[in-house]
């Protein structure tokens, strides 16, 4: 059975995390709170979104200030997004996957509809056998969305041969969970300190996160 990656979106393949600081900030002015740097946004940051909002309140946040906040981020991320482009040298690793007879997939927690036009509109689709964004409610983990994605590709993959990569700690939990591998990348959402204690690989680049995974499932 062929190797397979599972790339994160958010903070991986797309390199979006100024667009992300932006609009959290303006989320978190929503209920008084200071404007984070990018280094301090990675130290605090955790998942599920609303345990990361308690860490900031010292309180859980109500349903209102919930709903408010998750709305005034999207507003925000969707306007600050928009410049923002693939990691530089991300499609070129993508290729030579495919080209080495692999497949690769994507699953983000970035809600479906948007993701798979954006996916389309970079012209890298067709190297992906599937393509999953979030359908539900946003703010939740990884291990239940990962696990539903690998049964969708059935027997196309074996998770034993699987590598997740991503940028968040919950990337490595969801991937053990479901039996497979993960490299994480100190590039996205999570300081290295945060990654390295899952206790899965941790590097600062795409390159070198496919390297190790082309090891990892040899």
């Amino acid at each position: 059975m062929r190797a397979h990656l599972v790339w994160d979106w958010n903070g991986t393949l797309f390199h979006d995390m100024e667009a992300v600081v932006a609009a959290s900030n303006a989320a978190f002015a929503e209920v008084g709170l200071p404007p984070l740097s990018l280094d301090r946004y990675r130290l605090l940051y955790c998942i599920p979104i609303p345990r990361f909002y308690e860490r900031l309140l010292g309180r859980a946040p109500t349903a209102e200030e919930w709903q408010r906040m998750d709305r005034v981020f999207h507003d925000h991320y969707t306007e600050h997004s928009a410049g923002c482009s693939l990691t530089p040298g991300a499609e070129l690793l993508l290729e030579q996957w495919e080209t080495a007879g692999r497949s690769q997939s994507i699953l983000s927690m970035y809600g479906h509809e948007e993701l798979v036009p954006l996916v389309r509109g970079f012209g890298i689709e067709r190297r992906f056998v599937r393509v999953d964004g979030r359908t539900g409610p946003s703010g939740g983990g990884k291990a239940e969305h990962l696990l539903r994605h690998l049964t969708a590709l059935g027997d196309r993959v074996d998770p034993a041969r699987t590598v997740v990569i991503g940028d968040a700690a919950d990337d490595g939990l969801a991937a053990a969970a479901a039996g497979a591998h993960a490299v994480l990348y100190t590039g996205g959402s999570h300081a290295r300190e945060s990654l390295a204690a899952v206790g899965v690989p941790v590097v600062d680049s795409l390159a070198e996160a496919v390297s190790l995974a082309a090891d990892l499932v040899r």
